[in-house]
């Protein structure tokens, strides 16, 4: 078995876009819908399957012509519940190989795509490694953990021409989409704000718990990877990494670049030029945590700003909503959610164009695995609703706003970098560790 390390020297481009041949039959959720001549299956290698990993594979086998043929996880406890949840969708497990290391799946020949649903600080080792191996890659958001990761994702998938989709799923779902036709047809009159919140009261960091052991069947130090070695303790694994810089960058990071996303979209915006934070562990000052859980940060653009507001542990959002984005216009102000958008005049404006709710209608994960694996087959990457610039393009907008808070300053960026070198050589780029490196492209 190749080490991950020789896999990054070694990992070469495999030409061309067609599908191998699969001797996989499609699982009943694969089958459903059209049949696929055994060319057109896509065939699929899911790495990090103890949550959204998982989401992703079940809204992928939901595909016409979709197989799942490998699964991989650091936690030999998930990777066999995930084998017996397979079972249960009549998934023929016997096909299924079981891996504890990445490199596997991408040295798998069988595998045509990926699914990346690792810890963040995985993402982009893992996303240009497969890119270089000749897979197709649907890469869990953020995409990338850091400014510089997200330049090197871009580059990687630019050279090897490979097709790849991030977890934006909003991207695809429909009533996202007409609030955002809505804002671009001008009818909310001139936006002077934009508006993102997160409320999340169902979120909470673990408690300060001693360190620990891992538990049987976790290979702990594949988990850290590139991030720091640190000894294990519970409270900063599974669910909990995004608490923790090492790993992730919060609820900003989180839930922020599904939202900051529809902001940047509706304003047709790209990079703010200032950017303010504040914020810190005002809720839960006990709990295990460096990210904070109250966090609001100001970005300032050409004619507009957009002020993120998030907190874990309270769900009364602004307009009663845990989540979403209002565009505040002169005319009327339009909000969208995942429950729907509406549109609420302003009290002054003689020029009624408010509407009611408009619930959602449709899934959208299902949406983005069938843009995902249409664009797998046709190769056509123009017609990715989330290639892999518009998810660095949000990836690179949160981090701003975390570097102000951790920097405790008001940054100026000119679209490259800070005007602050100090911060550049700081923040940028994370450094790797334990012998791991991101490839050269």
């Amino acid at each position: 078995m190749k080490s991950r390390r020789s896999f990054i020297k070694q990992a070469s481009f495999v030409a061309g876009g067609s599908m191998l041949a699969s001797s996989i039959q499609a699982s009943a959720f694969g089958s459903i819908g059209r049949k696929f001549a055994a060319s057109d299956q896509i065939n699929i290698g899911a790495i990090g399957i103890n949550g959204m990993g998982w989401s992703d594979l079940s809204a992928a086998l939901k595909q016409p012509g979709v197989n799942v043929v490998a699964l991989c996880d650091v936690d030999r406890n998930v990777l066999d519940k995930r084998m017996a949840d397979l079972a249960k969708m009549n998934v023929n497990t016997s096909k299924v190989k079981t891996y504890g290391d990445y490199c596997e799946v991408l040295n798998n020949k069988d595998v045509d795509a990926v699914i990346i649903g690792t810890p963040d600080h995985w993402h982009a080792l893992i996303m240009m490694n497969a890119c270089a191996a000749g897979k197709d890659v649907y890469v869990e958001k953020p995409v990338g953990n850091s400014i510089g990761e997200c330049r090197a994702m871009v580059a990687a998938q630019k050279k090897y021409n490979r097709v790849v989709q991030g977890g934006q799923w909003q991207r695809s779902q429909k009533h996202f989409q007409d609030a955002v036709d809505f804002v671009h047809s001008g009818q909310l009159g001139n936006i002077r704000t934009v508006k993102v919140w997160c409320y999340q009261d169902w979120m909470k960091p673990g408690p300060v718990v001693p360190d620990s052991a891992p538990p049987t069947g976790v290979d702990y130090k594949m988990w850290l990877g590139p991030a720091p070695m640190r000894t294990f303790n519970s409270s900063r694994f599974h669910f909990n990494f995004r608490w923790f810089w090492d790993y992730a960058g919060g609820l900003m990071t989180d839930w922020g670049v599904h939202l900051m996303d529809y902001a940047l979209l509706g304003m047709k915006a790209g990079t703010p030029k200032t950017i303010s934070a504040m914020g810190g562990d005002f809720a839960y000052p006990e709990l295990y945590q460096e990210t904070p859980d109250t966090l609001m940060t100001l970005f300032e653009f050409d004619h507009f700003n957009v002020l993120w507001d998030h907190a874990i542990g309270i769900g009364n959002g602004d307009f009663g909503l845990d989540h979403g984005i209002a565009f505040i216009g002169n005319n009327a102000t339009l909000v969208v959610s995942r429950h729907g958008w509406e549109v609420i005049d302003e009290p002054l404006n003689k020029n009624k164009i408010g509407k009611p709710m408009m619930k959602p209608v449709d899934d959208g994960l299902l949406n983005h695995w069938k843009n995902f694996t249409d664009v797998v087959r046709s190769r056509k990457m123009d017609d990715l609703h989330c290639s892999i610039e518009a998810g660095t393009l949000v990836a690179t907008v949160a981090q701003l706003g975390n570097i102000s808070f951790r920097t405790g300053k008001r940054l100026t960026w000119t679209g490259d970098k800070f005007t602050d070198e100090e911060v550049n050589k700081e923040y940028l780029m994370k450094p790797y560790h334990n012998g791991y490196a991101l490839p050269d492209v």
